[in-house]
Order: structure tokens, then sequence, then C-alpha cells
């Protein structure tokens, strides 16, 4: 505990750093008041009955991701999604159109050039979502028009206007955490989003246990134990590598191929390489049967989240998309031919066309069980609700919203280290007791 006193104590010391988190913090700060602002033209204090619409369900899950701001109609109801999806689609077309791949391999200039393209992108789609979202609220979330103030064409350009002024401002949050902050300002908003919802459905699971008699706190604490369970082993699932020996005929520097004390080089594949995108592809498919469930009651089976047939097909697919994105997203023949110009080789295969083959080979291999932990971890919060838990409370089990906040947490803890061991002081994470030296 003292070792991590010590290590916010030279945080603190580290003036760049401080700066830096100061105001991530802020502007945390700022996105968390714009969530609570609610369009114009509504009554907040009649807002109960779009909340009960989105406490459980895909709903829900969206209500998670903006951090209630969905849920209150806020001007920030749109949130940084309409990013996320600009950005999905940027990268998969990166794969088929000519032009976007030309501006990847364009370096610094070419990266500047896909975040406009991204950005003009997420306008558009809140220039979608936007009118969708005003349809909703007004007739299938159970409002009554004593919660509109306002009616007609007034309230829905102004409407559909502030949210894609939201989604925008949301966006330009995100960007100005990652370059001036510390951590990914996308995925941190995501994340304070998501963190938000946890002291309501924390009480509400504490509150639910001791009316209904259903074990009190000794089983809030059982909870607890297994959350944090779970927590360790999706750490173990983001962090977990296969790490493939190198040899270099002489030594060379070489992108992305680490070198452990001077010692023996390897490339990490990581067990789960798509990351969380598998479960955003797989929803994205799964909202279907909402919007055709009206027109064929048949797939109405398929709009409980925490049903069989709900989560077979949703785990089969998180399987598939990550085998997909696996594939497209780490180029196994690039990376042979980068170790064959560098005088490198994997030891037991010639360089070039038999490397790649072995690194598609081993990738493949380890893909199936990491795709499949992500696929039950998916799936947890499904299997926890049969267990007495509630809903909000089960989403803190797996799933996105976990996967998420896990990987968002080491990927900060790692840059503020960067900055710890660059200004001789201990990292973040270490323990143990070793030599401190001021800055003077």
């Amino acid at each position: 505990m003292m070792n991590f006193i010590n290590t916010l104590k030279d945080i603190w010391k580290i003036e760049e750093l401080k700066e830096k988190l100061l105001l991530t913090l802020g502007l945390i700060a700022v996105y968390r008041f714009m969530a609570a602002v609610p369009l114009p033209g509504i009554d907040p204090t009649q807002l109960s009955a779009l909340q009960d619409s989105t406490s459980s369900g895909l709903l829900g899950l969206l209500n998670a991701f903006t951090g209630g701001a969905f849920a209150r109609a806020s001007v920030m109801a749109l949130g940084i999604m309409p990013y996320i999806s600009a950005s999905i689609v940027v990268q998969l077309m990166g794969i088929a159109v000519p032009y976007l791949q030309k501006l990847q391999k364009d370096g610094e200039s070419g990266r500047k050039k896909i975040t406009q393209i991204t950005r003009w992108l997420t306008i558009a789609i809140a220039l979608f979502q936007a009118p969708t979202y005003i349809g909703v609220i007004q007739n299938q979330m159970g409002l009554g028009p004593e919660a509109f103030l306002v009616t007609g064409a007034t309230f829905w350009v102004s409407s559909i206007i502030l949210l894609i002024a939201g989604t925008i401002f949301a966006m330009w949050l995100g960007e100005r955490i990652t370059d001036k902050g510390v951590g990914n300002g996308i995925s941190l908003l995501i994340t304070v989003g998501i963190i938000a919802n946890f002291p309501a459905a924390f009480i509400q699971e504490l509150a639910s246990k001791q009316t209904s008699g259903a074990g009190g706190i000794m089983m809030v604490l059982i909870e607890l134990i297994v959350w944090f369970v779970v927590i360790l082993l999706t750490v173990l699932l983001v962090t977990a590598v296969r790490k493939v020996a190198v040899q270099y005929a002489r030594r060379t520097a070489i992108t992305d191929i680490k070198d452990v004390d001077g010692a023996r080089q390897y490339i990490p594949l990581k067990l789960n390489a798509a990351g969380v995108m598998p479960i955003i592809f797989a929803q994205a498919i799964m909202f279907l049967p909402i919007a055709l469930g009206q027109k064929y009651p048949a797939l109405n089976s398929l709009t409980d989240i925490n049903g069989l047939w709900y989560n077979v097909i949703f785990a089969l697919l998180i399987i598939i998309f990550s085998y997909f994105y696996t594939a497209i997203t780490i180029p196994t023949n690039k990376m042979a031919e980068d170790l064959k110009r560098s005088n490198g080789f994997v030891p037991g295969y010639k360089p070039g066309e038999e490397t790649a083959s072995f690194l598609d080979s081993v990738l493949s291999k380890i893909t199936l069980p990491g795709s499949i932990f992500l696929a039950l971890l998916s799936i947890l919060p499904a299997i926890i609700v049969k267990f007495g838990v509630t809903q909000n409370w089960a989403m803190f089990y797996g799933g996105t919203s976990l996967i998420i906040m896990v990987g968002v947490a080491i990927d900060t803890i790692q840059q503020i280290n960067s900055y710890l061991l660059n200004s001789r002081y201990d990292g973040l994470m270490k323990t143990g007791n070793s030599n401190r030296k001021s800055l003077k």
C-alpha cells in the first residue's frame, strides 16, 4: 500500500504527467456534465418512462455506453457511438478501397486524411441516427405528450442539430484527450460512461438482495468475489501473448520486434488480437431482430438478450468475427517480409512464404481458444442473471463493458508507467523496494 501511495506522489512530482492527468480529468468532467443536459423542449421530470424502457436489453447496453445520456434525452444521447461506427466502417473499407489502402501507407499525412474522412462519416451517421432517436423517444418509449414542451418542426430541427453537435463535441473531447492527455480519449469516454452506471447498479443489487431475502450482504460479497475473479480472467485474456522466437543474422532494429535485455527477440502474437471488435460486430447484427421483429414475429425470440438462442447465435458470431477481424488486421505476410528484409528468421522455417504460413498457423491456433473465451465472457452476464443477479449489475460481469474497462485501464496504466520509468521512478504496478531518484 505504501508503494502505491509513494507512486502517486511520484506522479504528482512529474509536471508534464500531472498536467496531462488534470487535463484528462477536466475534459472527462465536461463530458459527464454535458451528458446530464437534456434536449430543449423536453421536461426532464417526465423521463421516468424512457429510463424504464432502457433499463435492460440492447437499449440498456446503448444507454450504458453513453453513461445514461440515452435515457436522459440528453444533448449527448448519441455519445461517441457514431464515431465508433464510422471508425469501424473506414477500417473495413480500407481492405477493399484502393484509395484508403494508399492512405494507410502514406504515414502521418495519410493518417490525417483517414481521420478527416472518419470525422465526416461520423457526421453523416449522426445525421441519420439523430432523427431516428427522436422518433423512437416520441413514439416507442412511452413518453406522454406532457413530456414535450415544444413540438413540431421546431423541436425536430433543434434536437437534430444539438444531437449532431453533441456527437461532434464528444469526438473533439476524445481527440483532445488522446493528443494532450493520458490514454485513448475515445475509449476513456466510453469507459467513464460505463463506470458512471456502476454505483446505481451496485446499490440496486444490494437493495434487491436485502429486500428479497436472497442471501443479503453475504450473497453480495460472494458476487463481488466472483466479479474480481472474472476481472482477473479478463486481464489474462487482454494481455496473453504467444511469443514466436526470432533470430537475426546480424543485429538490427525492427519495429514491433521486442528485445528482452538484449537476449532473444520475439514476435508477440496476442491471444485476443481482435480485442472487443468481434463483440461490437456481433451486437450490430443482433440489433436486426429488433428492427425486424414487428414484421417477422418469429424473430421475437432473438430480442431477449438473456434468451438461449440469442446467446448461442451471439457467441457463434463472436467466434466467427474473431477470426475475420484477426485475419484482416494481422498481416502475417507483411510480418514475414519485414523479417526477411531485416535478415531475421523464425528458427526451423525458411524466410518468406514458409514463415508467413507458420505465423498464420500459430495465429489461427491461438485465436480459437481466445475467441471461445471471448464468447463465454460475452454471454456471462446472461448466465449470471439466471442466478438472481439484477440486469444492470450483471452487465459488469462480462461483455463489451468489462473488456473495454479492463483494456482501457491497462493501456492507461502502461502510459503512466512509461512516464514514471522515463523519469526514473518505479512503475505504477511495480512492487518491492527500489531506489527512488527525485527530479532536481
